[in-house]
């Protein structure tokens, strides 16, 4: 099992340095404590349940852009992107520029979104969620053919919602034969048949029981479209809450190994952990000794 961190805030109390300094370094600790991947999330204002809307929060792609400069083996990504924040040509315009620039580490993570107040609050038009299923799959329509052969297709494309006249795209991505797609929800009926059609990783929340289901549900569709259910990462996102003692709701790293076994045999390949509120650098030095070790050997 692979390990990823998820950097959800930037309201560090003991980062007396700002965010951008604690940022880098706190990356960095990550990369070196042996982290699959890094993601952003993106937001503009905080979530609800991780703190208020006026929490600090950081624009995702920029942020990714950092983060490129301060580490140098983990996978970076949006978990993830809401589709109708950009065009599509510029989701992978993107994407390709941080996989060129973190020499093939860059990943496009993409969904329908869900946020309406931060969006309206900051002018982005918020088209009802049937129009954006419409708007994701025509942007993983044009990744596809951007990322195809040296240069692009470099052929148009006309949908619903997009019309793009050529889809050149130089330099092209590093990673081969593309930066890993990555769509995120567990929706049946649409998000997990967009994964199997497009997608070369699946995000979606909940336990065993319920990422299995939701599994089971993915084999389906890949049945029903012609595609190896073993090509697509299954990745799940967790609370990283835990101490080496329990305090706090926080769990013990035996058994938060044990949570991850579970995780496991219901077929996750990839677990994402949030990154706590205080006490970053012992955390992560936390996971690194104790859960990445472990994990690798489920």
């Amino acid at each position: 099992m692979r390990i990823g961190l998820q950097i959800n805030r930037f309201d560090w109390p003991d980062a007396t340095d700002g965010i951008g300094p604690a940022l880098a370094r706190y990356a960095r600790l990550a990369d070196d404590a042996g982290f699959d991947s890094i993601w952003v999330m993106d937001h503009f204002f905080q979530i609800r349940g991780l703190g208020p809307a006026e929490d600090p929060m950081l624009e995702g792609w920029t942020t990714l852009g950092f983060l490129a400069a301060a580490t140098r083996r983990a996978r970076l990504g949006l978990l993830v992107g809401g589709v109708h924040y950009r065009a599509p040509g510029l989701w992978v315009k993107a994407a390709t520029t941080l996989d060129v620039l973190s020499g093939g580490r860059g990943s496009l993570g993409i969904g329908a979104a869900w946020n309406e107040e931060e969006s309206l609050a900051l002018g982005f038009d918020f088209p009802p969620l049937a129009e954006r299923f419409d708007m994701l799959e025509e942007t993983l329509r044009i990744a596809h053919g951007m990322w195809s052969g040296p240069r692009g297709t470099e052929a148009s494309f006309e949908g619903v919602h997009v019309r793009a006249g050529r889809l050149l795209n130089v330099p092209q991505a590093i990673s081969r034969p593309r930066p890993p797609i990555m769509v995120g929800g567990g929706g049946e009926r649409k998000t997990l048949l967009l994964v199997a059609k497009y997608a070369d990783a699946c995000n979606v929340f909940g336990g065993p029981a319920q990422v299995a289901h939701k599994y089971a549900v993915l084999r389906e569709h890949c049945d029903a479209v012609g595609r190896p259910y073993a090509e697509i990462e299954r990745t799940n996102l967790q609370s990283g809450r835990l101490s080496q003692e329990v305090l706090d709701g926080q769990r013990e790293p035996d058994a938060f190994v044990a949570d991850l076994a579970a995780l496991a045999e219901s077929g996750v390949q990839h677990v994402i952990l949030g990154v706590p509120s205080r006490g970053v650098e012992q955390w992560i030095d936390l996971v690194g000794t104790r859960i990445i070790p472990a994990a690798r050997a489920l």
